[in-house]
């Protein structure tokens, strides 16, 4: 991590720690073991997400192209937290007769180098260019004026709640251009039975995947995290339709941070908001996109309806 990632993971850490609630960032669980973790948590049959939109992207990749690039030569294709990019390689590999560079933006700078030595291994004829970075950061910093084909996946839209998924999606907006394209990925709403499982698996992988984050804190700020005295916590809200993720104190505890040169106390039941997973119908889509310039043109499901890939135009 660079320097001034560096800085505002401190920052952060900070920040959210001295807030009641405390808080952390689910952007932070992505380094190099969180990035490995994840990838186990994606094969995880608890975990349908990631199934549902490779079946979309695998069985009905002719209805996503024609939404996606009808119309549009010589684009960018640039993915927003990109990942290990498992999905988008049935994507990139049918779009090879295209003219295009795909540019995968993710905070982790390990998931940008693995995902463009993947494409270079398996799609050399693809043109890749990996931006690592906060996605409007690396937005604003492109110089092309070539259309936009943006893609937006498994459902990352849902780690915030509607009024900053709206504010986020005016921004995006904004940094798009007339014509532009958008792939919206999104959970649907379910019973709870389908979707709590897939934050708390049976191996213990989300549990692990979480506690990493407290393990980084210690790696990399010279924080005294006992990873003993913490639990993974999530819960669902079938009314709000809103998954959860907390880190729960099991103790009374003081955590000192070096980096920081501050102890936090945690009281025995303190939790840690880490994760919000929203799930979605039409009406939540629409608060979600409302006053931005982006107009829904296609819904593209998977064969259970758990899952849809919606597709936009800025206009």
């Amino acid at each position: 991590m660079n320097e001034v990632m560096m800085k505002l993971f401190a920052q952060e850490v900070k920040e959210g720690l001295s807030q009641s609630p405390k808080r952390l960032s689910s952007k932070w669980f992505y380094d190099k073991k969180g990035d490995e973790l994840f990838v186990k948590i994606m094969g995880l049959p608890e975990y349908y997400l990631t199934k549902c939109e490779e079946e979309i992207f695998e069985q009905k990749t002719e209805s996503l192209i024609s939404s996606l690039i009808e119309g549009v030569e010589d684009f960018d294709l640039l993915e927003l937290g990109a990942g290990d990019g498992t999905k988008t390689m049935h994507l990139l590999s049918a779009l090879r007769d295209q003219v295009f560079t795909y540019r995968p933006i993710d905070i982790s700078s390990n998931a940008i180098k693995t995902l463009e030595e993947r494409v270079s291994k398996e799609l050399p004829d693809v043109k890749v260019e990996g931006l690592q970075g906060e996605y409007f950061e690396v937005l604003s910093k492109i110089k092309s004026d070539k259309p936009k084909v943006i893609l937006f996946m498994g459902s990352n839209i849902g780690n915030m709640l509607d009024e900053r998924a709206n504010d986020f999606l005016l921004e995006l907006s904004a940094a798009m251009n007339k014509g532009d394209r958008l792939l919206l990925g999104v959970d649907l709403i379910k019973d709870e039975s389908i979707i709590l499982p897939a934050y708390n698996d049976s191996l213990g992988i989300t549990a692990e995947f979480n506690l990493n984050l407290l393990d980084r804190i210690n790696r990399e700020l010279g924080g005294n995290f006992n990873r003993r005295f913490f639990k993974h916590t999530p819960r669902y809200d079938k009314q709000k339709g809103v998954a959860y993720s907390y880190i729960t104190s099991l103790a009374d505890q003081d955590v000192r941070i070096d980096a920081l040169d501050q102890s936090f106390h945690f009281n025995e039941g303190d939790r840690v908001f880490t994760e919000v997973s929203r799930k979605y119908d039409d009406k939540a889509l629409e608060t979600i996109t409302n006053h931005t310039s982006l107009v829904l043109k296609n819904k593209i499901f998977d064969s259970k309806e758990y899952f849809c890939d919606a597709i936009y135009f800025k206009e």
